[in-house]
């Protein structure tokens, strides 16, 4: 109890300190009890941050401020318009073709599966082959389904998306118009003293937003890369099987792995085992491997320098708390306690009549 005393003393001596953990407590419980009612909040606070590069960099050629924020968002709906009337439907009617292949599909896995009891007799028997089958053609169904029914047809999905459509756009424009008062108004509700929380806040704010805008340029390099390879290479569903690898590196590691299987089980379905299909998985490690050693050290840099096992862990953790939403921001909150880890005074930094007891153990 004594040693346990003497660390909290050495670190709560500090009002700093005790400042920066209060207002972290407070906005991890706020996410946690309030998370899916603010995701709108969340996801225009993402694409301001996104917007934001550009308005600097309008505003470094000497443009206003309310008329660079004007240009940026006229840009950003004009993109919204074009993914909502042209991108939305070519995804839909793509996933609704690959939805009626999985019978095909289904047929073709089960006359593959049905060789191994034949070529292996003591490993496989028909029966496993069958009842697998069934088992994956009751998933795969049911996969579809869900697919098909997750659209507009719905009251409450058609509501939800309208909010979103409405809600999102007001206040990425007012998240950029209004920055400096906004910013201003949240800072005139916190202790005047805050030299920690403020050096926590500087790290974080240029990290989140370097790594939002680098990983939105990552998603939309390999997301075309990858079409227009996959195109070429004569695939099916070439968009859809793009926007899926592109949105695979918001979960590093684990993403490009997962989606190797879908790109596998289209080629399959179009070649069957051949030429074709070993052509494809080359171009997809290729585009992976570029993607991981070249793209994304020339995006980030040392943006983000986390250790990929604290990646790997922040996925763990943050997915299980927050499910897609905290695996989508998963890097930004390892961000945040990274952070604070290095804003953390040290004990050797606290002087010598402010430390625990000593502890000396014998031989």
């Amino acid at each position: 109890m004594q040693l346990i005393r003497a660390w909290f003393q050495r670190q709560f001596n500090d009002p700093q300190v005790v400042i920066l953990v209060g207002m972290l407590t407070i906005c991890f419980a706020a996410l946690f009890f309030l998370g899916r009612m603010v995701v709108p909040f969340l996801a225009g606070l993402v694409v301001a941050y996104l917007l934001e590069g550009l308005v600097q960099f309008l505003t470094r050629l000497r443009i206003p401020r309310l008329l660079a924020v004007l240009v940026v968002f006229l840009t950003f709906m004009t993109g919204m318009f074009f993914a909502l009337f042209w991108l939305l439907p070519l995804l839909t009617k793509q996933v609704a073709q690959l939805v009626q292949q999985i019978p095909g599909l289904i047929t073709q896995t089960q006359s593959l599966l049905l060789q191994l009891p034949d070529r292996y007799p003591k490993l496989i028997t028909d029966e496993q082959v069958v009842q697998f089958t069934s088992v994956l053609r009751t998933e795969l169904f049911n996969f579809g389904q869900k697919l098909l029914s997750f659209s507009v047809a719905s009251v409450m999905g058609l509501i939800t998306i309208i909010v979103y459509l409405i809600i999102v756009p007001m206040l990425v424009f007012f998240f950029l118009k209004d920055r400096d008062k906004i910013t201003a108004w949240v800072a005139s509700f916190l202790p005047h003293e805050r030299r920690l929380a403020s050096q926590v806040w500087a790290e974080v704010n240029s990290q989140i937003g370097n790594y939002v805008r680098g990983k939105f340029w990552e998603i939309m390099i390999v997301w075309g890369v990858t079409y227009a390879t996959f195109l070429w290479l004569g695939m099916q569903y070439a968009m859809l099987l793009g926007l899926v690898v592109g949105l695979s590196v918001l979960i590093p590691y684990i993403g490009a792995a997962v989606i190797t299987l879908p790109v596998a089980l289209v080629a399959y379905a179009q070649w069957g085992f051949g030429d074709e299909m070993l052509y494809v998985l080359i171009a997809y490690a290729v585009i992976q491997a570029v993607d991981g050693n070249i793209l994304a050290p020339l995006l980030f840099s040392e943006a983000v320098n986390i250790h990929p096992v604290a990646i790997i862990l922040a996925i763990l953790v943050f997915g299980g708390l927050w499910g897609f939403w905290g695996i989508f921001f998963a890097i930004p909150l390892a961000t945040v306690v990274q952070a604070v880890l290095r804003a953390w005074p040290r004990t050797m930094d606290t002087p010598p009549e402010q430390r625990g007891p000593k502890v000396v153990i014998a031989d």
